[in-house]
């Protein structure tokens, strides 16, 4: 996080549990210096039944340490992707680079 290393405390890491083909979070860690912060927003989503979707769609301040949930929301949008339409799109965009 870039407010993380302007404060001099980069050291850290955030992972989320999410049911397997949902995104239902099952649970939550993250290991930081204002870890209690960022956990706020995994906390709120999980008692009102709210995925990583929702995370992910949510308009995050930046630069703040609690953006280490935004960047969460991303990696899970990035495993969206079924292997076929992966497939698919690793070809389409193959195609633009000749």
């Amino acid at each position: 996080m870039d407010r993380a290393v302007l404060d001099g405390e980069d050291a850290g890491f955030g992972r989320v549990h999410v049911r397997k083909g949902t995104d239902t979070i099952l649970g939550a860690t993250i290991v930081a210096a204002h870890a209690g912060d960022a956990i706020n927003e995994i906390t709120l989503a999980m008692t009102n039944k709210l995925g990583m979707r929702a995370i992910a769609k949510t308009i995050h301040p930046y630069p703040t340490q609690a953006e280490v949930v935004k960047r969460l929301g991303d990696a899970y949008n990035r495993t969206r992707l079924t292997p076929f339409v992966k497939t698919v799109m690793e070809k389409w965009l193959s195609l633009g680079r000749r």
